[in-house]
């Protein structure tokens, strides 16, 4: 693991969602639209609206773009002919990927994937050939500028599942889906800002990449989240600091 650091990855990933930001935000809107047409626009009594809602929250969307896109979807004008499909493969040196797609054409889209992966040296799986190597959980990421056991205190009270340290001082809170708006809003009340944070595929093992592996796995990641389908994109793959860029 000489190399590899866990906070220089974290990092690097969110200056690639801070310099997609527009980007990020349309897929948001497509989502929030989707699922208040099909729950309704109360994200209170609506699980998945509450989760894109949150989603928007933590890219910063204004409030107002949010509101508009729930106004769509509860009308029915847009978003009438989407819907999610999760689609499973693997990169370079068996690095799992998932691969999550909202769209209104299966064709289009599943074609679009299986070219973006095998392109680069992976190839598309059969439903069910890496889900299992991830867990589907609240996460929270905290730098080691925070206090260890504030964030404990206050993560278990809202009630979290599990607060981990690494050898960095990075802080790793998790929990329930069900419970991510609950913690997040505990969070905020006590002033505690995270450096990422979502619904996420955690992945329960990570496959280190260095080198040309680790240039030939990032194309992969990056071909696959410019797709306009492609909403998320989980993969067990984690590259050595100083492979990255």
């Amino acid at each position: 693991m000489a190399g590899h650091s866990k906070w220089a990855n974290i990092q690097h990933r969110k200056g690639r969602q801070d310099a997609k930001r527009g980007k990020i935000w349309t897929k948001i809107i497509r989502e929030i639209t989707v699922a208040a047409r099909a729950g309704g626009p109360d994200p209170d009594s609506n699980p998945a609206l509450r989760l894109a809602w949150d989603k928007a929250t933590a890219a910063n969307m204004p409030k107002d773009n949010i509101q508009r896109a729930i106004t769509r979807g509860a009308g029915g004008a847009d978003g009438d002919n989407y819907e999610s499909i999760r689609y499973e493969g693997y990169g370079i040196s068996g690095a799992a990927v998932i691969i999550d797609c909202m769209t209104d054409n299966r064709t289009r889209t599943v074609s679009d994937v299986r070219h973006a992966l095998t392109k680069h040296g992976g190839n598309l799986g059969q439903d069910g050939s890496v889900a299992f190597m991830f867990k589907h959980c609240g996460q929270f990421i905290f730098s080691p500028d925070y206090s260890e056991d504030q964030i404990i205190e206050v993560a278990l009270e809202a009630g979290a599942e599990d607060v981990v340290t690494d050898e960095e001082g990075l802080i790793e809170v998790l929990c329930e889906p069900p419970l991510f708006s609950d913690v997040r809003a505990a969070f905020e009340k006590a002033g505690l800002k995270p450096e990422m944070e979502g619904v996420i595929m955690k992945p329960l093992n990570e496959t280190e990449l260095t080198g040309d592996d680790a240039k030939k796995m990032q194309k992969i990641l990056d071909q696959l989240e410019s797709l306009d389908d492609v909403q998320e994109v989980y993969t067990t793959a984690v590259f050595n600091e100083t492979e990255e860029g």
